[in-house]
């Protein structure tokens, strides 16, 4: 992955309904967005010059806005046009895209009715979202010094900035300790997912477990693995999950349009080895978004 500041590159920025040179895409310092979090973004991944599942990433997008009480500057096809848009323009053929919407700096103060809303789509080539040799081994991850909200105390649906405060604060405090992410729990103690990837369990019985997503996303890549799971005929069960039962799982992965298909090979005391059913599920999310990353995509 680059190690070259983001607000340094050449290229271009969708910013506003125009392609505008990156430098210059720039927002006021008092945006209502820095002080009180009121954004909205999505992650996308670009295969061969084609944005994987872009219309379900608008329109989640859309929906986040919507949960925070606004709405987009333009419907949910022209996103998809600007996305594609913004990857020819810079030239990306496989690569990550970042569509942001927020409050501008009309109001400052918690209320910001009158606010306009803003709408920016970045897109940049990037590789593994954790470093290669580490995924393959399968990463290590430590339980979150901090949990996920109940969904009557934060928008949990929305994809929105103010909720991966804590994600961050929570990846620091393990790397610290030379861990790659963090493992979240939910407010009551249950495991809820990575902090921006969520996670999957090969139990005893042969079946796929994941966390029910009541208070978390419930992933575009999440999705996607559970159809191309139930696709072979693994069973996919939806359930609560207990950290302690991290002692009787046999395989565990992340999946995150970052994360794609990421083995976990250690939680906290636990240790998993990568194994058929996450092999499968690489090779499948591989084989479904046409993956043939360039050498420059990878640095």
């Amino acid at each position: 992955m680059s190690t070259q500041p983001y607000h340094d590159r050449d290229g271009f920025i969708w910013f506003d309904g125009e392609m505008v040179p990156w430098r210059d895409a720039r927002v006021h310092v008092l945006t209502h967005a820095l002080h009180y979090a009121s954004a909205v973004f999505e992650g996308e991944r670009a295969y061969n010059g084609s944005i994987f599942k872009l219309t379900e990433h608008s329109q989640r997008l859309a929906d986040s806005a919507q949960i925070l009480g606004f709405q987009l500057p333009c419907s949910v096809d022209a996103v998809d046009r600007a996305c594609e848009e913004v990857i020819r323009a810079n030239g990306i053929v496989d690569g990550y895209v970042r569509p942001i919407a927020w409050r501008g700096s009309e109001m400052m103060g918690v209320s910001a009715q009158s606010s306009r809303i803003h709408l920016a789509i970045a897109t940049w080539a990037w590789g593994s979202y954790f470093q290669e040799e580490a995924r393959m081994r399968g990463i290590r991850l430590k339980t979150a010094p901090w949990r996920r909200p109940a969904p009557d105390t934060a928008p949990t649906k929305a994809k929105a900035a103010g909720l991966y405060m804590i994600c961050t604060m929570s990846k620091h405090a393990v790397e610290k300790e030379g861990y790659h992410d963090a493992m979240m729990l939910d407010w009551r103690g249950q495991v809820a997912e990575a902090t921006g990837a969520n996670i999957f369990l090969v139990m005893p019985d042969g079946r796929l477990h994941t966390p029910f997503p009541d208070c978390f996303l419930d992933g575009i890549t999440r999705r996607t693995v559970i159809d191309l799971a139930r696709a072979r005929g693994i069973e996919v069960v939806e359930r609560a999950i207990r950290p302690e039962e991290l002692a009787n799982a046999r395989e565990v992965f992340l999946t995150g349009t970052a994360a794609e298909v990421t083995p976990v090979g250690e939680i906290d005391q636990y240790r998993f080895t990568p194994g058929e059913v996450t092999r499968l599920m690489i090779a499948d999310y591989e084989a479904i978004t046409g993956q043939t990353r360039s050498a420059a995509s990878a640095a």
